[in-house]
């Protein structure tokens, strides 16, 4: 496995050995888990040659706090990597994706980027547009790979890369879970064992919520669930929404399309969980 952490690093090690080959990237912030291996794995399946990016983005947190405390366990990580037989390692810093003089293209995602996590954290996507742009300059990825964790991040990077356009095919893995139901995420490692105990319910009432839609309206889902979380003293609900998964605009009625999304926010403690389930209406 080669690790390069600086654009001319990163240009000498793409011409010397991805010439008529293809290659996959799998963006990520560190603090890697076994859903990023999946990715990982995934883009050595799909590839022949596979890269992964380290970088925690200053540009998509609205809450310096959260970027400060955001974990960094790049040798763990690195040693991860190896032992899937990840090819290449891009780790740069912040003055490598963006030197001074650099202006970031702009982009328009017009509903997507309005509700649920564009709502709450003012900046965000076109933090993460900012970075996933500049690495598909830099990298130029046939395929690039991203975890349905983060749902609204995907329809956004799928938007962008249709506006830029960039010639990479976007590539959905599912959400990896631990045992318990909990959505894979570096963030999991901040959670102390009283929060670990409590985050699994997050997905237990997004699953109920998946199995009430035959017998209950949107907005008696979205009470019920509310109420679920108004009396848990361990978690508390930043939102929760049923949206078009095409457009992201929230539904009111099952009537308006047969296939929704719903997703959520939670805090436990002052750390930020998100997750999502499809919904099948039939």
């Amino acid at each position: 496995m080669r690790i390069v952490s600086t654009l001319k690093e990163l240009a000498q090690l793409l011409s010397e050995c991805t010439k008529n080959k293809s290659l996959g990237l799998i963006p990520t912030m560190g603090a890697l888990h076994t859903g990023h291996i999946a990715l990982v794995k995934k883009a050595i399946d799909e590839n022949d040659l596979s890269i992964c990016s380290i970088f925690v983005n200053p540009t998509q947190f609205n809450n310096p706090s959260d970027l400060e405390k955001y974990p960094n366990p790049l040798e763990k990580d690195l040693f991860l990597l190896e032992q899937v037989g990840c090819d290449f390692v891009f780790t740069p810093t912040k003055e490598e994706v963006y030197p001074e003089g650099f202006v970031s293209k702009d982009f328009v995602f017009g509903t997507l980027d309005k509700g649920m996590e564009g709502a709450n954290r003012p900046g965000h996507f076109k933090g993460v547009a900012m970075v996933v742009s500049r690495l598909f300059e830099l990298i130029k990825p046939q395929k690039a790979y991203f975890g349905e964790k983060d749902f609204q991040q995907l329809a956004i990077i799928q938007s962008m890369v249709k506006q830029a356009p960039f010639p990479v095919e976007i590539v959905p893995c599912s959400i990896v879970r631990e045992a318990s139901g909990l959505a894979m995420s570096s963030r999991n490692m901040r959670l102390n064992k009283l929060q670990l105990t409590a985050a699994p319910r997050v997905y237990q009432r997004l699953f109920k919520a998946s199995k009430m839609c035959s017998s209950h309206s949107i907005f008696e889902i979205k009470t019920w669930l509310k109420n679920e979380f108004k009396n848990d003293v361990d978690l508390d609900l930043e939102y929760f929404e049923i949206s078009n998964p095409t457009t992201l605009q929230a539904t009111t009625n099952w009537s308006e399309s047969g296939r929704h999304i719903a997703c959520i926010a939670v805090f436990a403690g002052e750390i930020r969980l998100i997750d999502n389930i499809m919904l099948e209406i039939n």
